[in-house]
């Protein structure tokens, strides 16, 4: 053995370690060099050592058939499993002349049970390790507005009027004032209230529902504001994010937010009062969708989307915020473009509709058009190949790439009227082909953006009712996300490729796949994987410990696939492994393993045989 170099403590867990533990580690460390090929921990033998990497490469393999698990490089640590059982479960093999520090079993159980955020980072669940890794790099990149709250310091006391105040005594009021709206509180017999599922009692008036009310509506001055009052109203929560009001005000083309405490009107905040809050300009960027009046200036307004995206992420805004943000604004864009290209006659006649990650919110960067039509039942529309050929198109001028599969609404086999779409599914999951199976797929996941966006309801309706507990359909239909291996072993080898790891074929589809069958067979009907994940939790059919697991495993596939893109500027989904830092690596071997959990998992349940 070798007397240890320089330990690097500034990585986690050990960053956890107090002054007083990290002299106690230190002094206990040796260093060992092992050769090529030569076996460093027997299977079923008792490990003395926990070992960190210092160069080379081991690989983590059975014994008893020669399955590889894993590979191991500079700044791993293994075997920790071994370090509270009597025996090690797998064989350990050095692929290349390799150094490694060794830390005593009983050293490093000495500090496991004194230091609980050290011990916390061998926990096997993700999101905790994830959480703690995040707590350990102390949000470096994060900036002070994710932090920030809906409180008393961002929005003010609201205005709250009887529905019997004359409008003309309103306007005063609002003058004196110097607001722009009121809440009204509504009677519990209000026809709005009543009719309505929202629990809160309010509507909301503002200068110029009341201008719109005497000069285009005729209302007389004392007419009572209860009947004006627009119902229901759009609200965050006292003590939500910040961020989440401004996403909220994107998608729903809002400027202003209800605050809520609990069933209580407690405040208004204005749009304003976020953006000088927040650093970001997103709503400037939808307020220019919303403007553009030419394809050339929408251009201009889409080809800020990317600038977005990367002022968020250094700004340390999570990658789920990012992707709920950025699919608001990518469905005003499409929405736009399909407005500037229809005819207005037509757009309550028919609907477009967004598959794949844009169908699931899913999107961040934009990437292939995958796109289909739904045409009310009896219109004849003899121009509609030209119209969507021209749509196509334009979105391809917007920055959206054509479709390599040819799924988009310039492709006859993706406009239908609602009945032909709803004959076009039910031949689909008759056939059950690979084919049908991945059309299915592509439909499981429509949303609609444009146009009458009531035509998609039955359509979906109609899918779900088709595959609601059709045990071998849906085997069929999961079969895929069982078909690409898990590249748990191909960790040695990337450092030879310049391909990298394929994180949407062995991480992103297994889950996102999975968890779209398993919705289809209980029928859940949202679109997003995360909210899929969550109502599965509901229905008993995930664990709770699992689904946290699966979201914490997908959150991080999104978050290295989108930081490779926007540093190659390219569309791939590939990264490279050796390029992360341990911590990185450690979170990517383990969020492989609850991928592979979750095939196995899936395979048992849908009975798949290899």
């Amino acid at each position: 053995m070798l007397m240890p170099d320089k330990f690097n403590m500034q990585h986690p867990p050990f960053d956890s370690l107090s002054d007083t533990e990290q002299l106690t580690l230190r002094s206990s460390l040796d260093v060992v060099y092992y050769r090529a090929h030569e076996v460093i921990l027997e299977a079923d033998r008792p490990s003395r050592h926990l070992h960190i990497l210092i160069k080379g490469a081991v690989e983590e393999r059975a014994i008893s058939d020669g399955e590889i698990y894993a590979h191991y490089a500079n700044d791993d640590i293994f075997d920790v499993r071994s370090q509270f059982e009597p025996h090690t479960k797998h064989q350990y093999i050095a692929l290349e002349d390799t150094l490694s520090y060794l830390l005593p079993t009983d050293i490093f159980l000495e500090l496991y049970h004194a230091n609980g955020q050290f011990a916390a980072y061998f926990d096997s669940n993700l999101s905790t390790r994830k959480a703690l890794i995040e707590a350990a790099q102390q949000q470096q990149n994060l900036a002070e507005f994710i932090l920030t709250k809906v409180d008393e310091s961002i929005y003010h006391p609201p205005l709250i009027l009887e529905p019997s105040q004359p409008i003309n005594q309103v306007t005063q009021t609002l003058k004196e004032q110097g607001l722009d709206s009121a809440l009204v509180h509504l009677e519990h017999d209000d026809p709005k209230a009543f009719r309505s599922s929202c629990s809160f009692p309010y509507g909301i008036v503002t200068r110029t529902n009341l201008l719109h009310a005497v000069m285009l509506d005729n209302h007389p001055l004392d007419t009572a504001v209860g009947e004006i009052a627009t119902f229901p109203v759009l609200h965050v929560n006292q003590g939500d994010f910040l961020f989440n009001a401004m996403i909220t005000m994107t998608r729903n083309r809002v400027k202003r937010l209800m605050v809520c405490d609990g069933p209580n009107a407690v405040g208004m905040v204005d749009m304003t009062q976020i953006l000088s809050a927040f650093s970001t300009h997103s709503h400037v960027l939808t307020l220019r969708i919303a403007r553009a009046t030419s394809i050339e200036e929408l251009a201009l307004a889409s080809n800020k989307q990317r600038q977005l995206v990367e002022s968020l992420l250094s700004n340390g805004i999570r990658t789920r915020f990012i992707m709920e943000l950025i699919s608001a604004v990518n469905e005003q864009i499409i929405e736009k473009a399909f407005e500037l290209v229809i005819p207005p006659a037509l757009h309550n006649h028919c609907c477009l509709i967004v598959l794949g990650s844009e169908g699931r919110g899913e999107q961040i960067l934009k990437t292939d058009q995958d796109n289909a039509l739904i045409i009310q039942d009896g219109l004849e529309w003899h121009q509609c190949q030209s119209a969507m050929n021209d749509l196509t198109h334009t979105l391809q001028q917007l920055g959206y790439p054509l479709c390599p599969g040819n799924v988009m609404v310039n492709n006859p086999k993706w406009v239908h009227s609602q009945q032909e779409w709803k004959q076009t599914l039910t031949r689909w999951v008759k056939k059950a082909t690979p084919d049908t199976v991945m059309d299915i797929a592509i439909m499981a996941d429509a949303h609609a953006v444009a146009g009458n966006r009531e035509l998609l309801k039955s359509v979906k309706q109609h899918l779900s009712d088709l595959m609601l507990g059709q045990e071998l359909i849906l085997t069929e239909f999961c079969r895929p996300a069982l078909n690409f291996s898990v590249p748990l072993t191909l960790f040695g080898n990337v450092k030879k490729s310049k391909s990298g790891l394929d994180i949407k074929q062995g991480g992103i589809f297994p889950i996102v796949h999975g968890v779209r069958a398993l919705c289809l067979e209980h029928g859940v009907t949202v679109n997003n994987t995360f909210e899929r994940i969550e109502q599965l939790v509901s229905k008993k059919v995930l664990e709770q410990s699992t689904a946290d697991n699966l979201n914490e495993a997908l959150k991080q596939f999104f978050k290295w696939r989108l930081a490779q893109r926007l540093s190659q500027q390219h569309s791939s989904n590939k990264i490279d492994v050796k390029l992360m830092e341990r911590a990185d690596r450690d979170l990517l071997r383990h969020s492989l393993h609850v991928v592979k959990k979750f095939k196995q998992w899936l395979g048992y349940h849908y009975q798949i045989r290899d």
